[in-house]
């Protein structure tokens, strides 16, 4: 392992990250849709919110420990599900699957990783998850939940944000592909990046490994982005949900609630878990962060009697950042570009770092709020008036309404 103890921050390893990838895959990581208004306004109302601090309490035998469906972890966090992880540094997906294990917090793969089901079922000794698009080739899906089901998946992430796809201004001007197209400005990218395409060289890993060659008709690249294309399935509905559940026949995730109607509708429809994520800013530009809508969704849920599991995603960047989500009523977090910085900036040491920092920050932060156990942390470790005006609660509307 590296010695990385001079990494005191998540954007400490952004910014390595940024000189060591190229430049396409960086800005896919770092970029929302449109304006990026949600983008970074999922970050900066984390920072709104202040904690209270405590004095003269016994701050020993802390723990982070809980369980995320089930499963115990080590802090309530996992990695989510990134496409074009293994384009940030060679066989990415099985480093982080790998460096999660280590740690003791969930991974989860997603459909469009470079790195297939099986290669990091291969790698790993641990049931990960697996997170699907919705395609309209029922066929190639009900392929890809047999092959998760065979790698021994412990649970299924349906991703509901994304029927269709956000515009992102940056990946339109660097024309993202994997790999790179091979114009100039592509090779002279490149050519300041040598480390990693020294990692590249060293792997065959450099497309989409649950698509390419278990698709009909995509044998490779060029006839990869046709495919993708068309096959987002714009009319995904929850009618599909029952039957995605009954096709996985296990512990289902959703992916992307951000208002209490459709966390309600996730809960009657049989998921085990929800996310309340805005898919990083990268969708729906102008929506509210995904912290200001986690209270609203916990009351509305909450309020029904369901014990569904709610976590939150989109813009944790930081172990306090994770204790404000505790508090304000997630039963679990999940980070996308922390952990991508980590990846990028110095492979399976990277995000072990990443991991590190989120845990060791959101320790110490419980214990100055008075607290030594993270699953008894409440709103009450939060200053009054610095959270209620992210979103105003609502008033809870029957789902009879909706």
């Amino acid at each position: 392992m590296k010695d990385l103890s001079k990494i005191t921050e998540i954007e400490d390893l952004r910014q390595v990250a940024q000189r060591k990838i190229p430049r396409m895959f960086y800005d896919y990581v770092d970029s929302g849709s449109w304006t990026e208004t949600t983008y970074r306004n999922n970050e900066t109302d984390f920072d709104r919110i202040k904690l209270r601090q405590r004095v003269l309490v016994n701050m020993e035998g802390r723990s982070l420990a809980t369980e995320m469906l089930g499963m115990p972890v080590k802090m309530p966090v996992a990695i989510a599900p990134t496409g074009f992880t293994g384009m940030m540094w060679a066989d990415g997906e099985i480093l982080a699957a790998q460096a999660a294990e280590n740690f003791g917090v969930p991974f989860s793969l997603s459909t469009m990783s470079i790195c297939s089901i099986e290669d990091v079922a291969e790698h790993t000794s641990q049931p990960f998850w697996f997170q699907l698009y919705m395609m309209r080739d029922m066929d190639f899906i009900a392929n890809l939940i047999r092959r998760a089901k065979e790698a021994n998946c412990s649970a299924l992430i349906l991703t509901a944000d994304l029927q269709v796809l956000g515009q992102r201004h940056k990946d339109i001007k660097n024309g993202l592909s994997a790999p790179p197209k091979p114009t100039l400005a592509n090779i002279l990218n490149l050519m300041t990046k040598p480390e990693w395409c020294m990692n590249m060289l060293g792997t065959k890993r450099r497309t989409f490994g649950n698509i390419v060659g278990h698709a009909k008709n995509v044998e490779d690249m060029s006839s990869l982005s046709a495919w993708t294309a068309e096959q987002f399935d714009s009319a995904l509905s929850w009618d599909d949900v029952a039957r995605i559940k009954d096709m996985w026949g296990g512990k289902l995730i959703i992916k992307g609630i951000m208002e209490p109607e459709d966390a309600v509708l996730a809960a009657r429809n049989g998921a085990d878990a929800l996310v309340v994520s805005n898919h990083g800013g990268r969708q729906l530009d102008g929506a509210p962060s995904s912290i200001s809508s986690l209270a609203d969704i916990v009351q509305a849920v909450r309020a029904e009697d369901n014990q569904i599991e709610i976590w939150l995603d989109s813009g944790i960047r930081s172990g306090q950042d994770v204790l404000k989500a505790m508090a304000l009523g997630a039963n679990g977090t999940m980070i996308g570009r922390a952990f991508l910085y980590g990846l990028g900036a110095y492979g399976e040491d990277g995000v072990r770092r990443a991991l590190e920092l989120i845990y060791n920050e959101c320790d110490i932060s419980m214990a100055f709020c008075g607290h030594t156990d993270i699953n008894q942390v409440r709103d009450d470790i939060l200053v009054k008036g610095t959270y209620e005006q992210l979103k105003s609660a609502l008033p809870y509307i029957s789902p009879m309404r909706w």
